[in-house]
């Protein structure tokens, strides 16, 4: 399954990466803001973006929304340090596939939100 990070904090995305990488996922690349990550995804087609859902310039919600409007784009799952609840129905509303809170990310949880 190749995969985006889109995240504006360099330790999370090598950390994401490495983690999914073991996992058997294959990273096609990585944006530190909204705008580049959305010309990433048009650009390497991924089948999932990894989001966060504070960036420095859209939040993840705006850019969920953008890749996912009309369908056929790729499968979007937010992350934040925040918990999921902080967040209301606004994940739904995105687009987003769903939310994993940064520290429970793993292959399994990503699996089972895009399959």
């Amino acid at each position: 399954m190749h995969v985006l990070i889109v995240d504006d904090h360099p330790g999370f995305r090598t950390q994401a990466r490495a983690l999914l990488e073991a996992e058997g996922f294959d990273v096609v690349g990585e944006a530190a803001d909204g705008a580049s990550g959305l010309d990433a995804a048009a650009l390497l087609g991924p089948e999932v973006v990894l989001l966060d859902v504070h960036l420095p310039d859209l939040d993840g919600f705006e850019v969920a929304s953008r890749l996912t409007d009309g369908g056929g784009g790729p499968a979007v799952v937010l992350v934040s340090s925040r918990d999921g609840s902080d967040f209301g129905p606004l994940v739904g509303r995105s687009g987003a596939k769903g939310f994993i809170p940064k520290a429970e990310l793993s292959g399994a949880a990503l699996r089972a939100l895009v399959q």
